[in-house]
C-alpha cells in the first residue's frame, strides 16, 4: 500500500512514518499543501489539516477533485463543526489527535476495504454501491432519484454532489423505502466494519447528508435504533 502523508510537523511525520513502514506501508511524506497536490499517485492520503501554506480543507477539496482514493483527515481539530467541514470537503474519515497507531491502521484498512476493489491489472477503482442497492436500476422517492450503478443521485433534477460514503449511506437508507435502518446495519453496509472507538463518524455523515439534501427532516433519527428516510421526498 502506498500512502501520501501530508504533515508539516517533522517529529509527528517521523514517528507516524516509522509505524506505517513497520506495517509494510510505502510512505511518501510531504509537508505542504502545494507539495501534496503535486505528489505521485498513491492508494490513500493521510492529511493534516493544519498546514503552513494552505488551508487543509482547501487542500482536501483540491485533492478530491483530482484523485479518487480515500482521504483520512488527521488533525487536532476536535469540534463537531470541524469534523463536519472535513467530511464535506471530501475526507472519507476523520481522526482526532491524539490517537493510537492501532486505531489509525484499522481505519486505513476499513476505508480501503470499502472504497476500492482491485482491477485485473492491480490498480484500484472506487467500490460499487452497497450490495442491497446495487441490483436496483433506479430508486425513486418523489423528487429524489438514485442510480446505484452509476453512483448518481438527483434532487428535483439537480445532481447532488456526494462523497463516496454519503452516496452509499443515501443508497442504503433510500433502498429501505421508509424502514428503519439500525446503526449496526448502516456501519456494516457503508463502512464494512465496526468503527473503532465511537460511531460518531456515522452521525457526522448523516449530518452532512441532511445538509446536502436541504431538509434535515428527510432523514429521521429513530432514538436508540438508527435512522429512517422518508419514503417520499416532496418536491421543493
Amino acid at each position: 500500500m502506498r500512502v501520501l502523508l501530508v504533515e508539516d510537523d517533522d517529529r509527528v511525520a517521523a514517528a507516524l512514518g516509522d509505524v506505517l513502514r513497520r506495517h509494510g506501508v510505502l510512505v511518501q511524506r510531504v509537508s505542504s499543501g502545494e507539495a501534496a497536490l503535486a505528489a505521485h499517485p498513491v492508494d490513500l492520503v493521510l492529511l493534516d489539516l493544519g498546514l503552513p501554506d494552505m488551508d487543509g480543507l482547501a487542500v482536501c477539496r483540491a485533492l478530491r477533485r483530482v484523485v479518487d482514493v480515500p482521504i483520512i483527515a488527521v488533525t487536532a481539530r476536535a469540534e463537531e463543526r470541524e469534523r463536519i467541514a472535513g467530511l464535506r470537503a471530501g475526507a472519507d474519515d476523520y481522526v482526532v489527535k491524539p490517537y493510537s497507531s492501532a486505531e489509525l491502521l484499522a481505519r486505513m484498512e476499513a476505508v480501503l476495504r470499502r472504497s476500492h476493489r482491485a482491477r485485473p491489472d492491480g490498480a484500484a477503482v472506487p467500490a460499487t454501491a452497497p450490495a442491497a442497492s446495487a441490483s436496483v436500476t433506479v430508486i425513486r422517492l418523489g423528487a429524489l432519484e438514485i442510480e446505484p450503478g452509476a453512483r448518481r443521485a438527483t434532487l428535483s433534477g439537480a445532481e447532488l454532489k456526494l462523497s463516496r460514503k454519503e452516496f452509499d449511506l443515501l443508497a442504503v437508507l433510500a433502498g429501505a423505502h421508509g424502514a428503519v435502518c439500525s446503526r449496526e446495519l448502516l456501519l456494516d453496509r457503508v463502512w464494512g466494519a465496526t468503527i473503532f472507538g465511537s460511531t460518531r463518524t456515522l452521525d457526522v455523515h448523516v449530518a452532512t447528508l441532511r445538509a446536502k439534501l436541504g431538509d434535515p427532516d428527510l432523514v429521521e433519527t429513530v432514538r436508540g435504533v438508527g435512522y429512517r428516510m422518508r419514503s417520499v421526498v416532496p418536491l421543493p
